[in-house]
């Protein structure tokens, strides 16, 4: 009988049902370079590269007999990629679709497009706006000059669309401040024409630039098998979820730099269970999956 080794004591989690299908659109490649970006994004990162439509079809027409139920396009900025409206249209034939963008890059005519292929569909599109407070004061050092009021005209333009953007900020301030920035915020989207705003604080993950911002993850920040005794796994993305990037089928949209997180080349190979060595899989388990708009994060 051979002694137990460190691998072996991983929880591993099973991929329950895919659920979520994640495009990693435009790779790694965005118009911002936010101090805080779990993957480094700028537009000088090539690491993975943009999606064609040709590639995000394949994966639709796969993910039928899989039964996934939405969608999810992100980056880097998701709308340098100068497929992504015809992109969006065709998963629009499929099921319920979200963007994840900064805001900065929007375009009248990509939205009366995008519109009318909602309209014309069964299912929903969303969009979440990253925005980092509701200030220049303090989004600003985080995601660059002016990104406050370029993102603020991106939400006018949804808006005026039909669009409720989802705005999303990750939490760089304390906790117990979660209360007064929420409320401040609607008060600000209010002086911006978004009368229903829908808000989601999401917590920082200590990976890419801003481990080198503030600081990385312990060595004891780790799940144990122990920890998921009782627990409910749907809460973790990589028990309902799978990424498409250009290297193949990722665990989840937070671990895409790490080569175990790559689990082959179709969704067939990537139905195959993942361990939770990842300090990042502790936020996870913390917060629910932070990832989709369903998650327990939302406020």
């Amino acid at each position: 009988m051979h002694p137990v080794t460190n691998a072996e004591r991983l929880p591993i989690v099973k991929l329950g049902s895919l659920d979520e299908l994640w495009f990693q659109v435009a790779g790694t490649r965005c118009n911002l370079t936010c101090t805080h970006c779990f993957i480094s994004c700028s537009p000088h990162n090539d690491s993975f590269g943009f999606l064609s439509f040709d590639e995000v079809e394949r994966r639709l027409l796969e993910s039928v007999e899989w039964g996934v139920k939405e969608f999810y396009f992100t980056g880097g900025e998701p709308f340098l990629n100068p497929d992504l409206v015809t992109i969006l249209e065709r998963t629009l034939d499929f099921g319920p679709a979200t963007v994840l963008t900064n805001g900065t890059v929007l375009k009248p005519e990509w939205l009366e497009r995008l519109r009318a292929a909602e309209q014309g569909s069964l299912y929903s599109l969303e969009f979440r706006v990253s925005i980092d407070g509701p200030t220049a004061e303090l989004n600003d050092p985080i995601r660059g000059s002016r990104t406050f009021e370029r993102a603020m005209q991106g939400v006018e333009l949804l808006v005026e669309f039909g669009f409720l953007p989802i705005i999303t900020m990750t939490r760089v301030w304390d906790e117990s401040e979660d209360g007064a920035v929420l409320g401040q915020f609607r008060g600000v989207l209010h002086q911006h024409g978004y009368d229903r705003p829908r808000l989601k604080v999401l917590p920082r993950l200590l990976l890419g630039a801003e481990a080198n911002r503030t600081c990385g993850y312990a060595a004891s920040d780790r799940v144990t098998s122990e920890m998921l005794v009782g627990f409910d796994t749907s809460q973790l993305i990589c028990q309902h979820s799978r990424v498409v990037t250009d290297r193949g089928i990722a665990v989840c949209p937070i671990l895409i730099d790490s080569p175990a997180a790559i689990l082959g080349d179709s969704l067939l190979d990537a139905q195959q269970g993942f361990a939770l060595s990842h300090g990042a899989c502790m936020t996870c388990y913390q917060y629910g999956a932070i990832c989709t708009n369903h998650s327990a994060a939302g406020v």
